[in-house]
């Protein structure tokens, strides 16, 4: 119910009021059954801009960070991304990535959209990353399409670290679903994978016109920052 009402009452109306949205290839989003909505992650903004134009519910697989914040902000964000039925996932450890993909699935088995993002994390500077093959391996197992989404100018009306987002137009798009039952049952194959992973961020690609990085975002956020920590402080003139 809160997720209606914040959808078509409450921030949906006033998404599109500041952001005024351009829309292309809404065509292409299944109107019923089970699909998979993949694209990139340029701002925290993508979490309410994609759900607010799409006419159908979508879950999306959620940092769990968002759900475990401290204090008063971190109960608050725990509760809204609850009540609009977004999936916590934990991203630590070696099971993860398993853990992440049964959720998925339980939402495909149920005939809904499932949005995820294969970067698996937010780009730090506009680019995009190397994905990740969970969204592969769901594709291959649940036998369902999946629709590649671009966010267009997201990255620049809220960069990360940028708490109030400017109000500038930004465009959304949205590719041919791509099938993938050519590889049924090969889930466990890496090499099967890899190249629905990587076919799948080569469509986003071609929509977004972003730069690729032939790298995993977290792996090149985390080596600039260890770079910078180790390079001395400049000196005051």
């Amino acid at each position: 119910m809160f997720y209606y009402v914040l959808k078509y009452v409450v921030l949906g109306p006033l998404l599109r009021l500041f952001f005024r949205p351009v829309i292309k290839g809404m065509e292409h989003i299944p109107a019923d059954g089970a699909a998979i909505i993949a694209g990139n992650h340029l701002s925290f903004s993508d979490h309410f801009l994609m759900p607010a134009i799409i006419k159908r519910r979508i879950t999306f697989l959620a940092k769990a960070e968002y759900f475990t914040g401290p204090g008063v902000k971190g109960r608050l964000t725990a509760a809204f991304f609850h009540s609009i039925g977004q999936i916590p996932v934990d991203r630590s450890g070696k099971d993860a990535g398993q853990a992440a993909i049964r959720e998925g699935l339980g939402v495909l088995g149920r005939g809904e959209l499932l949005g995820i993002y294969p970067e698996g994390t937010r780009s730090h500077d506009g680019r995009l990353y190397k994905g990740k093959v969970g969204v592969a391996v769901m594709a291959i197992r649940a036998q369902v399409p999946v629709v590649p989404c671009a966010m267009v100018g997201t990255f620049e009306i809220q960069p990360p670290g940028k708490v109030v987002p400017r109000i500038k137009q930004v465009t959304i798009r949205f590719g041919e679903p791509l099938d993938f039952s050519r590889y049924a049952g090969l889930e466990n194959e890496k090499a099967a994978i890899r190249a629905v992973t990587d076919e799948i961020m080569y469509a986003i690609l071609g929509l977004s016109g972003q730069e690729y990085v032939d790298e995993y975002a977290a792996k090149v956020k985390a080596a600039e920052q260890a770079d910078s920590a180790e390079k001395p402080p400049k000196r005051k003139r």
